[in-house]
């Protein structure tokens, strides 16, 4: 059964299916020998699809496996480096992709799938997809530093982050746990908003993305979606 090229690679674990239009319209991939272009069917069953000079096998059963990241691990199914990835945590064998990042020194929940459809759906911004942290700050924070967290701060590059639910949860010795959630997530947001505003970070600990909770896993732990969660993702 013929299907656009993007719906099969997206399938088979390539990425989202926007990564996938990128993909052809790079000339990376090829259906039977000859370059592909953007609006292309084919069938997987009976053509031969390749990406960069790479055979794309029938696309695998669906999975999901909630990571909690520790700190120190890469968010990445591999590393150039050879460091150790998100991916290294989970004893599976089939193609599977983190979604949405953690930086290095950040910790908690990642999700691991094939499904690239609802990749795209969890790290698109017109989806709305919420992401919750728990930060740990070294400085106990005044009302003012967590008002303009709330609205918005402007940031090194110029840009403004959109405004945040930040509150404070609880105090720890000098510092101050504090809740955040944001529908946003540009490379190391939290750290460099706190940095600016006053607040240095000591811990971020992710705990939500969208509907799907952290709940009781532990570093280095992993679990698979329950098909509740799966179709709560899925909802929005």
């Amino acid at each position: 059964m013929e299907e656009r090229l993007q719906k099969i690679l997206a399938r088979a674990g390539y990425g989202s299916r926007r990564a996938c239009e990128e993909f052809i319209s790079k000339g990376q991939v090829t259906v039977n020998g000859q370059i592909a272009i953007l609006g292309m069917k084919a069938d997987p069953e009976q053509d031969r699809i390749e990406f960069n000079n790479e055979l794309v096998r029938a696309p695998e059963p669906l999975k999901y496996i909630a990571v909690y990241k520790p700190r120190g691990v890469i968010s990445a199914a591999s590393s150039p480096e050879g460091r150790q990835t998100v991916r290294d945590l989970v004893d599976d064998t089939e193609r599977l992709y983190p979604v949405g990042r953690l930086d290095v020194d950040s910790e908690g929940l990642i999700l691991l799938t094939n499904d690239g459809d609802l990749t795209n759906r969890l790290t698109h911004p017109r989806y709305g997809h919420q992401k919750e942290y728990k930060v740990l700050v070294a400085v106990h924070p005044e009302d003012e530093q967590l008002e303009t967290w709330r609205r918005g701060v402007v940031l090194e590059d110029g840009y403004r982050s959109s405004p945040a639910k930040v509150w404070l949860e609880s105090f720890k010795g000098k510092g101050a746990w504090l809740r955040v959630i944001m529908g946003e997530g540009r490379k190391r947001q939290i750290r460099e908003i706190a940095k600016r505003i006053g607040l240095p970070v000591v811990k971020i600990i992710r705990v939500r993305i969208g509907t799907l909770e952290l709940g009781a896993l532990k570093p280095g732990r992993s679990r698979p979606l329950t098909k509740k969660e799966i179709d709560s993702l899925k909802q929005k």
